[in-house]
């Protein structure tokens, strides 16, 4: 019998809320959600660069399998040449004002520039060769010299999260190559690209915070903490961290995967917060977490393995319902509006599953295949099926060169694909310096959680149109609906013998 639970984890002031509107209710919640842990504290080593969505050692396995002609890599190798953007004469058209969905849209010129900038970045890591860096560096200088302003309607916090975070990953790729302006790309990312990341989260576009839904917040997440390891700025770092954990945004882990569904068999699986609205945009708010997790676990902490392998267990559900299987669902519902004071929000329901966009290809699943499966050795069988399905991943610019094929980098087959026999040890923050040494320490005192598989084994102020219709959430469990109450947890039906990150 499949049961379901849904998890009401609210940040420290909504608990403080809850407390004296619910009396000792509240207790109860309050006392369920001990284990979120705090603000992160910073790394005892230094940073060690490149270390967001790839570091050295992952170039170095790219170069050696892709010269040894090793399937899969090779055939990734081979999606990345095929693509215009990644080529030596492409032409950059960098601008000073950039808009999104508005009268005199143009965010097309940034989206191909930073596709183009990681593509050329990753071949020149490969191969060596230097017109492809030389390709890279003059993009990104283009853009730090020409850039002023993010303009549109709410959208736009969407192109200064996608956009930031991609061309974080390009610049740290290329922060040492010669004639690139590191320290005017930092400004521009901080200057620019930051101060909207940042506004977006705090006041949500004048919008209660539950009004955007989960892959807003998600690339907002992703361009922070990246720009935080591009600047080495380890506040911004720990504020994407804590946010994930504790946001009262549907970024926050435990309102992005809102619901948990445990089948008759012991499999756990997480109802996503888009999946009664399509799967495309499903889709894309997990690949964002996935981008954000691998840049965490890189500059040192396990978000892939918080609170029970939360984000796995979502994956599971999206990528099983994807590949046409039938998966649980519960109503859920949501505040969404503009903040007013003393008015109630609105409330959005969601009564089923949503179909459109299913099956979507998005180029998102080699990356978290890799984590669960591979470095953490769990069974994830419908991530992994659906790894195979998209093998070999491709990137933006390929399949007709779409502007939604431009929302991830992509080419995971090649970037991300590593072979069991050659992980031996793995830890967050492989990327630090002085983090190796202890990082089985710092694992076993994460509280992130060993194993807990699936198996028991193992814009204008006023635009809200376009948010597809977020504050507290509601849900509608078991025919009854609640805003407050008991918070019931699953409990953990197995355990991995390997700590976080530790590779058999």
């Amino acid at each position: 019998m499949e049961r379901s639970t849904t998890d009401r984890s609210l940040s420290r002031r909504g608990i403080l809320k809850l407390a004296g509107a619910a009396g000792a209710g509240a207790g109860v919640i309050g006392a369920a959600t001990g284990t979120a842990s705090a603000v992160p504290a910073a790394p005892k080593g230094g940073f060690a660069h490149p270390g967001l969505l790839h570091t050295q050692a992952d170039f170095d396995r790219m170069a050696e399998k892709v010269k040894a002609g090793a399937q899969p890599w090779t055939d990734g190798w081979k999606r990345l040449l095929s693509s215009r953007d990644s080529a030596t004469d492409y032409r950059p058209r960098p601008v000073a004002t950039v808009t999104r969905a508005a009268e005199g849209a143009n965010v097309h010129l940034l989206f191909r520039d930073a596709a183009a900038a990681y593509q050329n970045a990753l071949r020149w890591k490969i191969t060596g060769d230097t017109r492809h860096a030389d390709k890279a560096r003059d993009i990104l200088n283009g853009w730090s010299a020409t850039l002023r302003e993010l303009r549109g309607d709410s959208s736009r916090y969407l192109m200064a999260g996608i956009q930031g975070y991609q061309l974080a990953n390009a610049g740290e790729i290329m922060r040492d190559y010669d004639g690139f302006d590191l320290g005017r790309f930092q400004s521009m990312m901080v200057d620019i690209f930051y101060p909207m990341n940042d506004s977006f989260l705090v006041n949500h576009n004048d919008a209660v915070p539950t009004n955007y839904r989960a892959n807003w917040e998600l690339c907002t997440l992703a361009s922070i903490i990246a720009i935080g390891g591009l600047t080495e700025d380890q506040a911004k770092i720990d504020r994407a961290v804590e946010y994930f954990k504790n946001g009262d945004g549907n970024g926050c882990v435990k309102r992005a995967v809102p619901i948990l569904h445990e089948e008759a068999d012991g499999v756990v699986l997480g109802q996503w917060e888009e999946s009664g609205r399509d799967q495309e945009h499903t889709m894309a708010g997990v690949g964002w977490m996935g981008a954000l997790c691998e840049m965490a676990w890189n500059l040192g902490e396990d978000l892939y393995g918080y609170a029970d392998n939360r984000f796995m267990k979502g994956c599971e559900y999206v990528a099983r319902y994807n590949l046409g299987k039938d998966v649980p669902y519960t109503s859920y519902s949501r505040r969404v509006g503009r903040r007013r004071e003393g008015q109630p929000a609105g409330l959005h329901t969601e009564p089923e599953i949503s179909d459109q966009g299913r099956g979507s290809a998005r180029p998102i699943w080699a990356l978290i295949h890799n984590h669960y499966a591979v470095r953490r050795g769990l069974d994830v069988p419908n991530i992994t099926a659906y790894r195979d399905k998209l093998m070999p991943e491709d990137g933006g610019g390929l399949r007709g060169g779409a502007g939604w094929s431009y929302d991830h980098l992509g080419y995971g087959t090649l970037t991300y694909t590593r072979d069991p026999k050659d992980v031996r040890f793995s830890t967050p923050g492989a990327a630090r310096e002085a983090e190796a040494a202890d990082g089985a320490s710092r694992a076993d005192a994460s509280g992130s959680g060993a194993g807990g598989g699936t198996r028991p084994q193992g814009g204008a102020p006023d635009d809200l149109a376009a948010t597809g219709a977020g504050d507290v959430l509601a849900w509608s469990a078991a025919g009854a609906s609640a805003l407050v109450g008991g918070l019931l947890l699953l409990r953990r039906r197995g355990r991995s013998a390997n700590a976080p990150g530790s590779d058999a």
